[in-house]
């Protein structure tokens, strides 16, 4: 599936912490109705195995909604599950390292702190950059949140696509207005909602507009 900067509006990156008993499947489904235009396969404790099987079922379900899957991190998985693409932290395999398993048709991610790692991102073949952390946030709890000229210098040096990620809900989506963001990736402000669905609408209609 192609990629465009349009993919990253409302990018849901999945948490099994807040399942409540219903499968991924169903609350993945759930923000796909509501327009979230791509969606990232978290899981961070799951088999090789177990990760391949459910990376399958969340493709087919994506490409019912025409909207990319992409893995974290695992590169094999991605290849594998034929998933439109992966996203690789600053930890882990190296975009360049990506790109020549991946080759140049599948989507490649890029976590990036500052401007250094924006630039070297970009240099070795990444199609977008997740920054952040955009909040505070419990998902990542080392990450520090960057300030806001931090964004501002990013999407400014850089000619590729730029998200923010971390801590972003629909109460402080509106302070990333203006800083050249392309969206922004969203865990428990989609999958801790109470109402997965209106909780999407309402990030959307501004991340729209950033």
């Amino acid at each position: 599936m192609k990629f465009h900067a349009n993919c990253l509006q409302l990018y849901a990156v999945t948490d099994r912490a807040w399942l409540k008993g219903r499968s991924l499947n169903e609350v993945v489904e759930e923000a796909l109705r509501a327009g979230v235009t791509m969606v990232q396969l978290r899981e961070k404790e799951m088999s090789s195995s177990d990760l391949l099987k459910e990376a399958l079922e969340l493709r087919e379900l994506c490409h019912r909604y025409k909207v990319p899957l992409l893995i974290d991190d695992d590169v094999e998985v991605c290849r594998k599950a034929d998933a439109d693409g992966v996203h690789v932290g600053q930890s882990d395999m190296a975009v360049k390292k990506a790109r020549e398993i991946l080759g140049p048709d599948k989507i490649i991610g890029a976590t990036a702190h500052n401007v250094k790692e924006a630039l070297a991102a970009e240099a070795d073949g990444a199609d977008y950059l997740g920054c952040g952390a955009a909040f505070a946030t419990t998902t990542k709890k080392d990450a520090k949140p960057i300030d806001r000229s931090s964004y501002r210098d990013i999407t400014s040096a850089v000619h590729i696509p730029v998200c923010a990620i971390g801590g972003i809900t629909e109460d402080n989506i509106r302070e990333l207005c203006g800083l050249g963001l392309s969206g922004v990736a969203v865990v428990s402000g989609i999958f801790a909602s109470g109402d997965i669905e209106k909780s999407c609408r309402n990030l959307l209609a501004v991340s729209r507009d950033l």
